[in-house]
């Protein structure tokens, strides 16, 4: 039987007529160019396909045509949410139709009914959030559910951590508004048996699929009450059961789940259910996790919203990788956890039912820990969230996948299985992870399988037979929440009789008779080893020579651009930093994820050609704001703005720079120039018609004002206090922004370290981190400036004197660049060690005096401070000064330092802004004090607001003079 039927339709029909088709008649995008395609070929699965092409449509009208064009051609059609499916049900040879971009909206909330109307590109946290303004809340939440889109969780069943409280999507899914490939649109949902009737009698093609349906459920009722397990979690296998009499022919149900391989979801009403408005966190430690499953069934009497399972194995990953410590921290002792959330109208009622889960655990728990604070409980939280890729990309270790992540059994025995699926793991030599939605049975895991050889392949072949046996023997399902996809479908037969098997393909023909939808992901599967993304035949280019030494991935670039394994965090509309330019885009290509995509594909060499020199990867990269967020917040740590420069470094050896290389780019040698007659270049600048040659030479945008360098730079007038044994000295580092175009900084930190007893020195000779050369690959330069830091600072590392910097973005070259360039140097691993951000030094001082200040401080951290120190210790200073502070999730600023300058990316900058710094800056009284330590990040407030922002060492400063000090 033909396995390539959608690949086989790309090359007999005419694609350039389909494509030609479709623009005359979307009003969304067609996207069939290979680097489009190439963005397609992956989710979160072991599996990769080419798809025919993207189209992103705008409105209803554009799936009705796109799919009714592809009919004309035969092509083949993929539905696709945000792409984080793990059992590879999102990838395809098809022509993929991505709702993410526009139809993407909440279409009514209906609060008296507890429905809400939605498209399928709609995220589930803006239902959520949408809801919550109600006292409602959509209750399926999977881990992504920051990113997953409704259209997705419809396709796959999902579930999430609060499915005790809610079910899974199918119990939440009112009704569905849907196309078929044969271009039919009907609303489907529960049916009683005189509205049955009446459908089939009233004939068509809607009265057709019905009566079918209704032979088909009464041909197969029995097997269909018999055949399937008996608990909440079963996702594999069509929901043949919603078609029961008893379940009210519920067509809707039935179709939930189906992967997309039966129908097209244009819109849907989703059940809303009561949002207890305080809630609080029991963690219970065990000396295992087969002991906290023992337990999880004593724990679901006590009434609570959720019941999750976390192992230690996710733990020591995520010590090893440094990843999360904070929150690692904050578990109780274990080796083994259940995390359970309780609600109630009041925190205390919350507080009163966490308890009594406590007091039924004392006798079996090693420890336990019940937190109230909402801030505290979601650091602990995001431990388990962040599951599916803590163990993913530790050095030196095997890789992990999923592949076997998704199977449930009854909630009172999970305790046993897990006992028996550890002794099968160690069978076959594989680690696992091992974590999941205890209270309703779901185990996840990912594991150490060999997907790069043939033996491997095998070896692992053999496993999913013998795992898939052992949870079919303990009454349950292949698939708890992820979907079967390609991962699972081909083991459909070891769970399901062969009569179900039938009744499952009867189903699938009555939607999709020419099977054209999502072809061979449940129905005549794939092989499960067909299609793998890094499977035996898998062998990157591993370019060379490099630039950085990518000591984190063995020195191999192609090991740093499959760090990313697909969850799509970096996709989240609000929430953290990562990734601002996808804030500003909506564009998969602009994400994380979308650039660690094409980097393999570059690597992978048979959709993207010339390494280095591919023109998709270098488009996708130059809106990256290399503001490090994902270093910190991906659960892999993919460090986006490294790879940037490495590619842009080789790409630009055969291309000529843009101008903004050699004005912004090489702004530290133009601010030593300029430096020498600041008042001369500023007036230059304000004569008429000069700007505007600036601006054309420069590349600047004419919505910006052009910088304005200081009267006098710091380092003209300072010079380095002597030398005593009475006071301890510290290093200050004159970073260009700060010393020539806002010096005022740099004083103020230079009297605040006086005033608190430090001998201020500065490098013996003009130096700089060099910075802005990252960004257009300048990275022979970078290093030269680099290696001479390292030669100027040597008397100060020799002598241990810490150096305290004002601009976060060089500090974090000091953590990160340089220790990329030089991973032996000692110099540079005490550089790393011993340099700070101006309030981290001062916040771990333990003796300082500090003036009181009254009122309130809005900060806004820069990203890199934000990605490689925390806030924390800002927070501290300021509130050491007697500031009520306020450090809202305001994402990146969007300014990013030459970027906002860039007449290109104004647009996106502005965009980047509003997405949240500036909402929440508007909110600000008058009187607040705005504090922001990043230039780029004050420049941009500025403009955006035209409110003043003070440094953090301006403010102490001003405290101090204004405290007599």
């Amino acid at each position: 039987m033909a396995r390539e039927t959608a690949a086989a339709t790309e090359h007999t029909a005419d694609i350039d007529a389909l494509v030609a088709a479709l623009e005359a008649v979307i009003d969304g995008e067609v996207r069939f160019e290979m680097g489009s395609r190439a963005l397609y070929a992956t989710d979160a699965s072991n599996y990769r396909q080419v798809p025919t092409g993207v189209v992103i449509p705008r409105h209803e009208q554009d799936i009705e045509q796109a799919v009714a064009i592809a009919r004309r051609f035969d092509a083949p059609i993929l539905m696709r949410g945000a792409g984080t499916s793990l059992a590879g049900q999102t990838c395809n040879a098809a022509v993929v139709l991505d709702t993410s971009k526009y139809m993407n909206r909440v279409l009514a909330v209906e609060p008296e009914d507890r429905t809400a109307v939605i498209q399928p590109g709609v995220v589930c946290d803006v239902l959520r959030d949408a809801a919550e303004q109600h006292g409602l809340t959509f209750g399926p939440d999977p881990s992504t559910h920051t990113q997953c889109t409704l259209g997705g969780m419809i396709g796959n069943n999902s579930c999430g951590a609060h499915s005790v409280m809610a079910g899974k999507t199918d119990d939440n899914t009112e009704s569905l508004d849907i196309l078929t490939y044969d271009g039919v649109r009907m609303t489907v949902g529960p049916t009683s048996e005189d509205e049955l009737a009446d459908i089939i009698r009233a004939g068509g093609r809607k009265g057709e699929i019905y009566q079918a349906l209704r032979d088909l459920r009464d041909r197969y009722a029995e097997h269909i009450r018999s055949g399937f397990p008996d608990i909440r979690r079963r996702v594999s296998g069509y929901n043949l059961d919603a078609l029961l009499p008893e379940n009210g022919f519920n067509v809707a149900r039935a179709l939930v789940g189906s992967e997309g391989t039966c129908a097209v979801t244009l819109s849907a009403r989703m059940r809303l259910v009561d949002s207890p408005p305080h809630r609080v966190l029991v963690v219970l430690g065990y000396e295992d996790i087969c002991q906290a499953g023992d337990q999880a069934p004593a724990i679901l009497k006590t009434g609570p919203l959720s019941v999750e399972g976390l192992d230690e194995r996710i733990v020591e990953d995520m010590r090893k990788k440094g990843w999360g410590l904070h929150a690692i921290e904050g578990l109780p002792d274990g080796n083994g956890w259940i995390l359970s959330e309780f609600g109630g109208n009041t925190v205390e009622e919350a507080t009163r039912a966490a308890q009594k889960a406590i007091d039924s655990q004392q006798a079996h728990c090693v420890d336990s820990k019940l937190y109230t604070d909402p801030d505290e409980a979601n650091r602990v939280w995001n431990v388990r969230k962040s599951g599916s890729a803590a163990t993913n990309a530790l050095p030196g270790e095997d890789e992990s996948y999923p592949g076997w992540e998704d199977a449930a059994v009854d909630p009172e025995r999970v305790g046993d299985y897990l006992r028996d699926f550890r002794r099968l793991l160690e069978k076959y030599g594989y680690r696992s992870s091992l974590y999941g939605h205890f209270g309703d049975g779901c185990i996840h895991g990912r594991m150490t399988f060999d997907l790069s050889s043939h033996e491997g392949v095998a070896k692992w072949r053999r496993f999913l037979d013998e795992a898939a046996d052992l949870v079919v023997a303990y009454g349950g399902s292949l698939s708890g929440e992820h979907g079967d996809g390609q991962a699972r479908a081909e083991l459909w037969p070891r769970m399901f009789s062969p009569q179900l098997m039938d009744a499952f393909r009867e189903f699938k023909t009555i939607w999709d008779p020419q099977g054209r939808l999502n072809p061979h992901k449940l129905i005549d599967p794939y092989r499960i080893d067909e299609h793998l993304r890094t499977g035996p035949e898998h062998d990157p280019i591993e370019p060379e020579p490099l630039y950085f030494s990518f000591h984190r991935d063995q020195g191999r670039f192609s090991s740093a651009a499959h760090r990313c394994v697909g969850v799509g965090k970096c996709r989240s509309y609000a929430g953290g930093t990562m990734c601002p330019s996808y804030r500003g885009t909506q564009e998969e290509k602009h994400s994380t994820r979308g650039r660690a995509r094409l980097l393999f594909e570059m690597l992978h060499g048979d959709t993207l050609e010339g390494v280095w020199d591919n023109e998709s990867v270098h488009e996708a990269l130059d809106l990256c704001l290399a503001c490090k967020a994902c270093r910190q917040e991906c659960p892999v740590q993919v460090d986006m703005a490294t790879y940037k420069a490495e590619f842009m470094a080789h790409y630009y050896e055969h291309h000529r720079r843009p101008r903004q290389a050699w004005t912004l780019g090489m702004i530290h040698e133009w601010s030593r120039l300029a430096g020498r007659a600041p008042r001369l270049f500023n007036g230059l600048t304000r004569v008429p018609g000069a700007a505007a040659i600036v601006r054309q030479l420069t590349g600047m945008t004419p919505e910006r004002d052009l910088p304005r360098f200081s009267p006098r730079p710091f380092t003209r007038d300072y010079r380095s206090d002597p030398m005593s044994g009475h006071r301890p000295a510290v290093m200050l580092w004159p970073d260009t922004f700060n010393n020539f175009l806002q010096s005022d900084c740099l004083r103020s930190a230079s009297r605040v370290l006086e005033r608190l007893g430090y001998a201020v020195q500065l490098p013996g000779r003009p130096v700089c981190c060099g910075r802005p050369l990252y960004d257009h690959g300048l990275l022979e330069r970078a290093r030269w400036r680099l290696k001479q830091v390292l030669e100027t600072l040597a008397p100060a590392i020799e002598a241990g004197i810490p150096v305290v910097g004002l601009e976060p973005s060089c500090l974090s070259t000091f953590r990160e660049e340089l220790l990329n360039f030089f991973p032996d140097d000692r110099r540079a691993q005490w550089l790393a060690q011993n340099s700070w951000l101006f309030p981290d030094f001062l916040a771990k001082q333990t003796d300082l005096s500090l003036p009181q200040l009254d009122g309130h401080a809005w900060v806004h951290g820069h990203c890199h401070q934000k990605a490689l120190a925390g806030m924390a210790g800002t927070r501290s200073l300021l509130e050491g000064l007697g500031l009520d502070v306020s450090l809202p999730d305001n994402g990146c600023c969007g300014m990013a330092g030459a970027f906002g300058f860039d007449a290109d990316k104004y647009p996106v900058s502005m965009r980047i802004a509003e997405s949240a710094m500036l909402p929440s800056l508007r909110q600000t009284s008058a009187d607040t004090v705005l504090v922001a330590d990043g230039f780029s990040c004050r420049e941009q407030i500025r403009h955006g607001s035209g409110r003043t922002v003070l440094h953090t060492a301006q403010l102490l400063d001003r405290a101090m003079q204004g405290g007599g000090q």
